[in-house]
């Protein structure tokens, strides 16, 4: 057993894809995460469901796209090392996603990083049951 609250079971982090969770940052703000398959070292991953180049969610509630070890950002295509977060490609080449430390015991992936709270599977409530659009546009 491990100091941290369980997060899920490994079975339910997908071999190509992500788990997401929600997690609160230490000023309460909520924040997506998500868990991965990693190969090399074998193992679960987590990190901040964020492209670090431009604000963009990687996991959008069904899964992030993962191919050949990489987590590709929807918005440009950069692609992240699933084990290290690094990307050396597209418009984020240079950067690395938000890491989050977790632990595997038992079967299972516990948040263990000090910085935050789990609390709950999926994705995070922003209190707004309307359409996701960005116009601003009123009728």
């Amino acid at each position: 057993m491990t100091d941290g609250t369980r997060v899920a079971a490994v079975d339910d982090v997908p071999e190509s894809g992500s788990y997401l969770f929600t997690a609160s940052d230490p000023y309460g703000e909520d924040k997506e995460m998500i868990l991965v398959r990693c190969a090399d070292p074998p193992g679960v991953r987590a990190w901040v469901n964020v492209c670090p180049h431009e604000y963009q969610r990687l996991d959008r509630g069904r899964g992030a796209a993962v191919r050949d070890g990489e987590i590709i950002c929807p918005k440009h295509g950069s692609m992240f090392d699933s084990c290290s977060g690094e990307c050396d490609n597209g418009e984020a080449a240079g950067t690395t996603l938000p890491s989050v430390e977790v632990a595997v015991a038992d079967g299972a992936v516990f948040l263990v990083d000090d910085d935050y709270t789990f609390r709950h599977a999926g994705a995070r409530d922003d209190g707004d049951d309307g359409p996701s659009s960005t116009s601003h546009i009123g009728f």
